[in-house]
């Protein structure tokens, strides 16, 4: 009975470590607000004539950093992603959450990203090194660095 047990046990212990991982839902950082949620195809309309606002956003996570979670980009409808970082570098996201729908709080901003800032997000990303090269210009880009992010299904 003993060795049946065990091998049961074996088997069932070898399905489980086969099963494909599924990114973790919850809330990640500081809980989000009850205050009004924009989607993030609405958030570049919204920030019309504003280099900075706080807000809360729902959408659909593209891609997360491979190192660490410590980034992740949120498509915004309209070819562009949204890059959301996380306040103090206090909290990271699972690195499997992507395609999972998220809503994330904190600040969005339009600013200037540096070629060294580009080039090592392409890094966290996977791009070839011909590519992390060819980035040669600062680019212009909607940000967002978040206090509180929640990722569901």
């Amino acid at each position: 009975m003993t060795k049946l047990i065990l091998k049961i046990s074996a088997i069932l212990i070898v399905v489980l470590a086969l099963q494909p991982a599924q990114a973790q839902t919850g809330t990640y950082g500081d809980a989000l607000s009850e205050t009004r949620v924009v989607k993030a195809t609405d958030l570049e309309k919204t920030m019309q004539g504003k280099d900075a606002m706080k807000i809360k956003v729902e959408g659909k996570i593209v891609d997360v950093c491979q190192e660490k979670g410590c980034w992740m980009t949120v498509d915004t409808g309209n070819g562009n992603e949204i890059r959301v970082t996380f306040k103090d570098y206090a909290f990271f996201v699972p690195k499997d959450a992507s395609g999972k729908k998220t809503v994330f709080e904190g600040e969005a901003k339009i600013e200037t990203v540096d070629v060294a800032t580009l080039k090592h997000y392409a890094e966290d990303t996977g791009k070839s090194k011909e590519e992390i090269e060819a980035i040669t210009k600062t680019e212009t880009k909607l940000t967002f660095v978040a206090t509180g992010v929640e990722i569901g299904n």
